[in-house]
């Protein structure tokens, strides 16, 4: 018996076995990009919260500088790698000092896409374009959404 795939119809499955497991593959890559991504934000929400928590004990502002994000990020650098630059600190803990309620994050947003609206230091224009950048696909057209969005908002 032989197992070449030689005739067209035999061709034709192959090719419709190729394509679902092409299919299966895709969907779920990108399901799985998307439980990361959903774990890293949540974490780095988490980390904001220890911190706030440390350093200033629920209060919005440290009462004696920002030695200790300093310090954190030097620490956690060695330890960790880049990802705990001080700027990274410092959006961490701005990421829960502005969502302290970390049940009202949308999960489907990446930690790029949080950043470029904790950019936006006006709350409620903030959350304005927070509801609707959710349709963005990506990063740069949110910049491009946010520039927008805040121009119509100031005429």
């Amino acid at each position: 018996m032989n197992n070449k795939l030689t005739t067209d119809e035999n061709n034709k499955g192959y090719q419709t076995l190729v394509n679902d497991i092409g299919q299966l593959y895709q969907t779920n890559r990108t399901r799985v990009c998307r439980a990361i991504n959903t774990q890293l934000v949540e974490t780095y929400w988490q980390i904001g919260q220890q911190i706030v928590e440390f350093e200033q004990e629920g209060k919005t502002k440290a009462q004696y500088g920002t030695a200790l994000i300093t310090r954190l990020s030097k620490d956690l650098k060695l330890r960790y790698g880049k990802g705990f630059s001080r700027s990274n600190v410092v959006r961490f803990r701005q990421f829960y000092i502005a969502y302290p309620i970390g049940a009202t994050m949308s999960h489907q947003l990446s930690w790029s896409h949080w950043v470029e609206l904790l950019k936006i230091e006006n709350e409620q224009e903030r959350l304005f374009v927070q509801k609707y950048q959710l349709y963005l696909p990506n990063v740069a057209e949110l910049r491009r959404e946010i520039e927008i969005t805040l121009q119509e908002r100031e005429e």
